[in-house]
């Protein structure tokens, strides 16, 4: 990733208007900012939300509240909690996310 073109800024997270997007089951709420090539969120996963894809964009996941549960596709499973993070790039490992509990996370991608 590279960040170029970018002036120093703050942002307020409770002012950036929410989106919905539904899993297979729960919803996810984002929280979106875009610099250049660069996707800034706060994600809120509704408790039990089950993804409703396998996802391959690379991220930079920071898990703030709540836990989230994350399966590769190879099988291997990994449970956040906060203070923890993931990182994956683009196209590595084909990924997927639940939250049976709800989760609040940070992700730049």
């Amino acid at each position: 990733m590279r960040m170029q073109d970018i002036p120093f800024g703050t942002t307020d997270w409770s002012q950036v208007e929410r989106t919905e997007h539904k899993g297979d089951l729960g919803t996810a709420l984002w929280r979106t900012r875009v610099f250049g090539d660069i996707r800034v969120r706060v994600v809120e996963y509704s408790a039990g939300y089950v993804a409703d894809h396998w996802c391959e964009k690379g991220h930079i996941l920071f898990c703030l509240e709540g836990e989230l549960h994350t399966e590769l596709q190879d099988g291997r499973r990994f449970v956040l909690k906060p203070g923890m993070s993931y990182q994956v790039a683009d196209g590595a490992e084909s990924h997927r996310s639940r939250a049976p509990g709800g989760a609040k996370l940070f992700i730049v991608d």
